[in-house]
């Protein structure tokens, strides 16, 4: 290979929050950029995110990494023990990824719905956290506050279904149930909501299906959620995956 055919190594931003040893930074560069070495296609952003609870939590150590291929979002994220260990693992878990939408690249996509992926997987309900009924802003509070990605919750001002989330540059946008729902007036927000925060819009509704389906749709992208209209209910529903690998369905707290 010619210097011209060598590509540059691809940036890879981390972050880190709590007691995290001194040298994970560089340790999960290194990991990750090991995993993103194998990828045919152009990476476009890499993001790490660590986290170190408490002795007295179980699997303190998290690690979290978003990468942007060619337009294409892949997230990972694992618990362990140790940082060390949750690297390592984070490691492994993006390289499986990658070679998943390499494969889907070359291949005309996953499997098909009737497929056996999916199938056997328990899926434990819980309701959305917090009020029934809240602003978009208060949405992303609570969101940062319990530590999540992302965060279903019900619109106060027009009554849609919602979900916020972080993006693949660590910024927020908000999805709704229904595509033609306004975001509300500066005015219309009651005086104890937090401030605005900065936050995309998507325009696209959420798709309609029901659970069975979004199982399928989750595994098969390996998406960090699916959004998405309950056939059964008619509700607004996110199915994600849980640390102790079943998925989890939150559907709205009201």
């Amino acid at each position: 290979m010619n210097r011209s055919q060598i590509r540059p190594l691809p940036e890879v931003r981390v972050e880190v929050r709590g007691e995290v040893p001194g040298d994970a930074a560089e340790y999960a560069r290194t990991k990750v950029l090991a995993a993103l070495g194998k990828v045919g296609e152009p990476v476009l952003g890499t993001r790490v995110k660590l986290s170190q609870a408490g002795a007295s939590v179980r699997h303190p150590a998290h690690a979290q990494v978003n990468v942007d291929v060619n337009g294409r979002p892949v997230r990972a994220h694992v618990a362990a023990d140790t940082m060390p260990e949750a690297i390592d693992l984070l490691r492994d878990r993006l390289a499986g990824r990658l070679s998943r939408v390499h494969r889907r690249g070359h291949h005309g996509g996953g499997p098909r719905p009737g497929s056996r992926i999916g199938q056997g997987r328990r899926v434990v309900r819980r309701r959305a956290h917090g009020p029934a009924r809240m602003t978009p802003a208060q949405a992303v509070y609570r969101m940062e506050a319990l530590g999540y990605g992302f965060h279903l919750f019900t619109d106060a001002a027009s009554g849609v279904d919602s979900v916020v989330y972080r993006d693949a540059e660590g910024g927020h946008r908000l999805a709704r149930a229904r595509g033609d729902a306004s975001a509300p007036a500066p005015s219309d927000l009651p005086p104890t909501a937090p401030p605005a925060v900065p936050l995309g819009v998507s325009g696209i509704p959420a798709p309609r299906m029901g659970v069975e389906e979004a199982v399928w749709r989750l595994e098969a992208t390996g998406l960090p959620f699916v959004f998405f209209v309950d056939t059964a209910t008619e509700r607004g529903a996110l199915l994600h995956r849980r640390r102790d690998g079943l998925h989890g369905l939150v559907t709205p707290a009201e």
